[in-house]
């Protein structure tokens, strides 16, 4: 099974969801800076929200996917708002990508709301998340 973990973080919570996901499968979690060059039966996309939107780092990227890719699991965190899912799912709809009904989302500490997140407990449960995912 072919498997990519790309991200996008501003303040470096998405980052370290993005790299223990790709830990846990044994893959390099890269920036959406990196596109996909080749197809990919999984990507595991992390996002933020940040002014309740999707950054256009995440936009640009899923707009330019010109591979063939399986399915796409949504991973953010966020400090307000639930998730990025709904916003991430209309982006990869418009490209006929599908989304995968699972979705990781845990809080992400902002100032001073969510203090220490994501912690270990929320890394763990990304990894055994991405295990499940992958099977």
């Amino acid at each position: 099974m072919r498997v990519a973990v790309r991200y996008y973080s501003r303040g470096g919570n998405v980052k370290k969801l993005a790299e223990a996901i790709a830990k846990a499968l044994g893959v390099e979690a890269l920036t959406t800076d990196s596109p996909l060059t080749e197809d990919v039966d999984i990507l595991f996309l992390g996002s933020s929200v940040y002014a309740y939107g999707v950054d256009d780092h995440v936009k640009d990227f899923v707009s330019n996917i010109n591979v063939k890719v399986g399915k796409v699991v949504n991973v953010s965190t966020a400090a307000l708002v639930k998730s990025t899912y709904k916003q991430v799912g209309k982006l990869l709809a418009e490209k006929n990508i599908p989304q995968a009904k699972e979705e990781f989302y845990c809080r992400g500490s902002f100032g001073p709301m969510h203090k220490g997140r994501p912690n270990e407990n929320d890394l763990a449960a990304a990894a055994d998340f991405a295990k499940k995912i992958v099977g």
